[in-house]
């Protein structure tokens, strides 16, 4: 079987997966060590999730509950990664590198409404 080219060099198979997965270690690391907003939203998630394992609801309404947490931190690590490409342009103040920040903001803050909501319908369905 011939090998469709990617148009990207380097490796392929399995190795590209370790590798992948090297890089994506050390994107977290990046992301726990700059980003305070990342160590917070991880402290949430790990907070939440036993909570929600020990509440008496359904299974997929833990899937959700826990869901939303992850739903969070995923959205605040390209958050990040858009604020890193921004900072990396250059610190004056351009108009377009703040509606980028902001909007990535904006993309954290939907996602806490999200979570919130999710819980208190939820738990609002059981314990009012």
């Amino acid at each position: 079987m011939t090998e469709i080219p990617s148009g990207k060099p380097g490796n392929t198979g399995i190795k590209r997966v370790i590798k992948a997965t090297q890089f994506s270690m050390q994107g977290l690391k990046a992301a726990f060590k700059h980003e305070a907003a990342v160590r917070q939203e991880f402290a949430m998630l790990v907070i939440a999730a036993p909570i929600a394992l020990l509440l008496d609801v359904t299974i997929v309404e833990k899937i959700l509950l826990i869901g939303v947490f992850v739903l969070i931190f995923i959205v605040e690590l390209l958050n990040s990664a858009i604020e890193a490409v921004v900072d990396r342009i250059g610190p004056e103040h351009h108009e377009l590198s703040g509606r980028a920040k902001d909007i990535g903001s904006s993309a954290v803050f939907v996602a806490l409404c999200l979570a919130g909501f999710t819980w208190l319908m939820i738990l609002g369905s059981h314990y009012l």
